[in-house]
């Protein structure tokens, strides 16, 4: 019963002093796109980190959307990390918050997922580990202020920093941010709960000097989709992977080209290439004399 008793009051002074420390945080910043994934917003973990977040009670912003005194005091914010310790057979996910100096702060519960389609299991994951937030109060405490005048020292006279400038400065300074706020926003988000959508809209300059009209060497094609259920997981081998399905039998072996994720592919009946593309991957290979795309679903 004893130990019962000090479990108890050990849970609730750990509680206590994860929500004082989340509460001297103004900002949760997400990240577009977490260290664990390749492309930006993949499976819509950004979108839907931030969504959740928002959903709790945070002021939640994306990482390239800071607000002016988040830029100014990086220290008032934390980052959102994603830590993926998914298996061949389960998606297991933990949401830790680092602060301003690298230090994790807080870390959920971690969440599992059984789904074989990403986009899902990932989505199933995430909303576990959010439960660790789930009853916390929080509410944002800013620290103490010292309300001194601004004095310059020197040859022992002090100055007070001139009012009516620091008045002008602040003028500008507003005026500016009212500018910005007119602009068309070149980055367009949406975070609920049967939507998580990201696009940034910012122009990039074109490195092309000159373009010439050219003809596609192929008509465009339709890529197969793949079964949902038709899982593949990929085990590594001297010179690449083998994909073996739930039975398991081998249904492909990929051999590792001079590319990244671009592979010579072989099965019993056709030879081609698997790489990836927007984030799915893609065997191509010609079949009687026409070629083909076709999706798969690999789980590395």
């Amino acid at each position: 019963m004893k130990i019962v008793i000090a479990l108890v009051f050990t849970f609730i002074g750990f509680s206590s002093f994860a929500q004082t420390d989340l509460d001297d945080y103004k900002y949760i910043i997400v990240p577009k796109k977490f260290d664990a994934f390749k492309n930006m917003n993949e499976h819509q973990t950004s979108t839907l980190i931030k969504y959740l977040f928002t959903g709790k009670g945070f002021v939640t912003v994306y990482d390239d959307q800071l607000p002016e005194d988040l830029k100014f005091n990086r220290c008032i914010g934390v980052v959102a990390d994603l830590q993926d310790d998914s298996s061949m057979f389960s998606t297991k996910t933990i949401i830790n918050l680092k602060d301003c100096n690298d230090k994790i702060v807080f870390s959920t519960m971690q969440g599992i997922s059984k789904e074989k389609e990403y986009k899902a299991a990932y989505s199933e994951a995430i909303r576990e580990s959010m439960r660790s937030f789930n009853g916390m109060n929080y509410n944002y405490t800013a620290k103490e202020k010292k309300d001194e005048a601004v004095t310059v020292n020197f040859r022992n006279d002090v100055k007070k920093l001139d009012e009516s400038k620091a008045h002008k400065v602040l003028q500008v300074e507003k005026a500016a941010e009212e500018v910005n706020v007119k602009r068309a926003p070149t980055v367009i988000s949406e975070e609920t709960e049967k939507t998580q959508y990201y696009k940034d809209n910012t122009p990039v300059e074109s490195n092309i000097k000159k373009t010439e009209t050219q003809k596609p060497a192929f008509k465009s094609l339709e890529v197969k989709k793949p079964s949902s259920k038709d899982m593949w997981y990929a085990q590594a081998t001297d010179n690449g992977y083998q994909l073996v399905d739930s039975s398991p039998k081998v249904r492909m072996n990929l051999l590792k080209s001079s590319a990244d994720n671009v592979f010579m592919a072989k099965t019993d009946t056709q030879n081609g290439m698997v790489y990836q593309k927007e984030g799915n991957w893609i065997f191509e290979y010609y079949e009687n004399d026409k070629l083909v795309l076709e999706e798969l679903n690999i789980k590395f």
